[in-house]
C-alpha cells in the first residue's frame, strides 16, 4: 500500500514538473461591456487576455487573480517576453500559480485613464465590476477580495491605485509601477508648455504628432468632457492669452477629484482596508514621476496608511518586464506574500 502511495506521489510530482516546464497559457476573447456604452465613439467590445498558470487545465484547483492595467498607448496583449517573465516567476517560485488578466483600454485618444466618463464610457466600472464578474464566472478563481490584486504601469499604475482605493470590496492589494497623473506637476503642471500646446492643436491629425497634448486630451475626455466643445469635446483647467493664465475652477476641481494626491484624504478609510500597497519609480524617469509619487507617499504616511515606496535605478520602462525588472523580482513576490492562495 505504501509503495502504491509513493508511486502515485511520484507520478503527480512528474506531472507537476512537466506542467511547470511547459509554462502557462494565454487565451484571448472579447467582452461587450454594458459599462462602456458611450457617445464618444469608443468601441464597447474590448479584447481581454488571460494568463493561465502551468497545469491549469488538469489541476482542478482555484487560483488568485492579478488584474494588470497597461499604460498609455498600450493594449491587452500579454506579449511573449511578458509571458516568459510570468512563467519564470512561477518556475523560480517567486510566486505560486495564479491567473493574470489584462484588458484592452486603448481608446481613440490612446488611453481611458481607467475613469468613468459621460463621454467615453465607464472604464473604472468595466475594470472593477464587469471584468471581475466575467473572469470569476468563466475561470477557476478564488472569488474573494483577499485573492484579488490590482497592478499596473504608468497610466496603469494610476488606474491600479485609484481603482483599488475606490473598490476595497473588490481588491485587497495594490502595486503601482511608476504611476502617472497623480498630481499636476512638472510636465503636466500649469506653467509647463503642455497646456499652452494643447490649446493650439485644432485637429486630430495635429494631435497625433504630439505627446503631452495627446495625453491631456485623453485625460480631459475622461475627467472633464464637454459635448458642446469640438473637436475634442472636453475642457481644460488652464487657458492662456499670451503669458496670462486663466484658471477654470470647476474644471480644475473635476481634475483634482480624479488625481490620487488630492483624493487620499477622502478615501483614507478605504486605503486602510488594503492588505498591502506598494509604489515604485525609476530614479531616472521623467521629472514628474519621482515628484508626484513622493507627494502621494508623503500623504499616505501623514494619514497613517501603511505602504511601501521604493525608488530604483532605472527609467520609465527599462526595468519593468525584464529579467532584472520590477515585475519578476518585486511585483510577483509582493503578491505572493499578500494575496490569499
Amino acid at each position: 500500500m505504501r509503495k502504491n502511495i509513493l508511486l502515485w506521489m511520484a507520478i503527480l510530482a512528474a506531472h507537476f514538473a512537466l506542467a511547470q516546464s511547459q509554462g502557462g497559457k494565454v487565451i484571448s476573447f472579447f467582452i461587450n461591456a454594458r459599462s462602456l456604452q458611450n457617445t464618444g465613439g469608443e468601441n464597447p467590445n474590448r479584447k481581454v487576455s488571460v494568463y493561465l498558470p502551468p497545469g491549469y487545465e488538469t489541476s482542478g484547483q482555484r487560483y488568485p487573480v492579478i488584474y494588470y492595467l497597461h499604460g498609455f498607448m498600450g493594449k491587452d496583449s500579454i506579449f511573449a517576453p511578458m509571458k516568459t517573465i510570468l512563467d519564470e516567476g512561477i518556475r523560480k517560485q517567486k510566486i505560486r500559480p495564479y491567473i493574470l488578466v489584462q484588458a484592452d483600454q486603448y481608446t481613440l485618444y490612446e488611453g481611458s485613464f481607467y475613469s468613468n466618463s459621460s463621454l467615453t464610457g465607464n472604464w473604472e466600472d468595466f475594470t472593477a465590476k464587469d471584468l471581475v464578474e466575467y473572469v470569476d464566472k468563466n475561470f477557476r478563481t478564488l472569488a474573494n477580495r483577499e485573492s484579488r490584486g490590482i497592478a499596473g504601469h504608468s497610466m496603469g499604475g494610476y488606474g491600479a491605485f485609484k481603482i483599488g482605493m475606490l473598490h476595497p470590496e473588490v481588491f485587497s492589494s495594490i502595486y503601482a509601477l511608476s504611476p502617472g497623473q497623480l498630481a499636476m506637476v512638472k510636465e503636466f503642471g500649469p506653467n509647463s508648455p503642455s497646456f499652452r500646446e494643447v490649446q493650439n492643436v485644432k485637429t486630430q491629425e495635429e494631435l497625433k504628432k504630439t505627446y503631452y497634448p495627446k495625453v491631456l486630451v485623453a485625460v480631459a475626455r475622461a475627467w472633464s468632457p464637454n459635448p458642446n466643445k469640438p473637436p475634442f469635446y472636453c475642457d481644460f483647467p488652464f487657458s492662456y492669452e499670451g503669458d496670462k493664465m486663466t484658471v477654470n475652477q470647476p474644471v480644475l476641481e473635476k481634475w483634482e477629484a480624479n488625481m490620487p494626491v488630492y483624493m487620499v484624504n477622502k478615501y483614507a478609510d478605504n486605503l486602510r482596508k488594503m492588505t498591502a500597497i506598494k509604489l515604485d519609480w525609476g530614479r531616472n524617469d521623467s521629472p514628474r514621476f519621482p515628484l508626484q509619487i513622493g507627494m502621494l507617499s508623503q500623504w499616505l504616511e501623514n494619514l497613517g496608511i501603511n505602504h511601501f515606496a521604493e525608488e530604483y535605478i532605472g527609467d520609465h520602462g527599462n526595468k519593468i518586464w525584464a529579467d532584472d525588472g520590477r515585475v519578476l523580482n518585486d511585483l510577483l513576490p509582493f503578491f505572493n506574500d499578500y494575496l490569499k492562495f
